[in-house]
């Protein structure tokens, strides 16, 4: 409630993990009430942390270098950006996206050691009593993937449609069989894109590309990019090799996730030629609130 300490039920909103029950919340919250007053301050959440912290006192450490370093980037960047050439801005675009990448690895790599421990809890616990319900959800990538799957694939969801296709539920039914396939495999240390060189020259047309575009649009950019939008789709469908575009957008939000299907390979590399897919490509530099994420897959 911003008044500088947490009572109880904030405490519980906050780090309740879906582990442990209500009993032992509580018994966590009197180990940080040092100063037993029922409520806690900063100072109790900060010693208790710190005595714990281990490795993880090196990474923070560099994390917080690394966010000091990242915000004076983007700020150059920015006043750098507007005045550069094309091939200066397409340079920087590029930086910044592999900036993204190599962050969202190691996100990754966190998010999984953080779902391996949490599972590992649950095998390990006898007490069937049912833990605390989480009021405020960790940001992990993977569940909030799953989520954004499960809001946007659903064929009951009302909010599935944008009103600019026509719906096909053959191929919801697909892509939810994919979703199920690629939440299986997001358990194990797999790749979910098989390597190029993995795909015999003789049967490449036998490959179907799908491609994701996950996009956060700026709210004042919101009409621009639905007119964009709409004219890439409507281009990318006339092409010949592809075989069928859907458009999801996340409730509560501006965020638009676009799954394409291309014949082959080949197909989506010319798609990305035309001309109106580079112009697409330009328009979102300034319709975005973060780069654009794609992400392919051959089945």
């Amino acid at each position: 409630s911003d008044d500088g300490k947490l009572s109880f039920d904030e405490f519980k909103a906050y780090f309740a993990d879906g582990v442990l029950s209500g009993e032992e919340l509580h018994e966590l919250f009197r180990t940080f009430d040092t100063h037993n007053t029922e409520n806690l301050d900063t100072e109790e959440l900060c010693d208790y942390f710190s005595k714990h912290l281990g490795e993880n006192e090196n990474v923070l450490s560099v994390l917080e270098d690394l966010s000091i370093i990242i915000l004076k980037a983007m700020d150059k960047t920015k006043k750098d950006y507007q005045e550069a050439s094309s091939l200066e801005q397409f340079v920087t675009r590029f930086l910044l996206k592999e900036t993204l990448n190599q962050l969202q690895s190691l996100q990754s790599s966190l998010e999984c050691a953080m779902e391996s421990t949490e599972e590992q809890s649950w095998q390990e616990r006898k007490d069937p009593t049912k833990p605390e319900v989480l009021s405020v959800q960790w940001p992990g990538k993977c569940s909030a993937q799953r989520l954004q799957r499960n809001n946007s694939l659903s064929s009951k969801n009302p909010y599935s449609s944008t009103g600019w296709i026509e719906e096909d539920s053959q191929w919801e039914i697909q892509i939810n069989r994919l979703q199920k396939l690629i939440d299986r495999l997001e358990k194990k240390d797999l790749k979910l894109e098989p390597l190029e060189e993995e795909v015999l020259e003789e049967n490449a047309r036998s490959h179907i590309r799908i491609v994701q575009h996950q996009m956060s649009v700026k709210e004042e950019k919101v009409e621009e990019f639905h007119f964009a939008l709409k004219q890439y789709l409507e281009s990318a469908s006339a092409q010949g090799g592809c075989l069928h575009v859907f458009i999801q957008k996340i409730p509560s939000n501006f965020h638009f996730i676009v799954y394409e299907f291309w014949e082959n390979s080949n197909a989506w590399n010319s798609h990305l030629q035309m001309n109106y897919s580079k112009t697409f490509q330009r328009r979102n530099v300034d319709f975005l609130e973060t780069p654009e994420l794609i992400t392919t897959m051959l089945v």
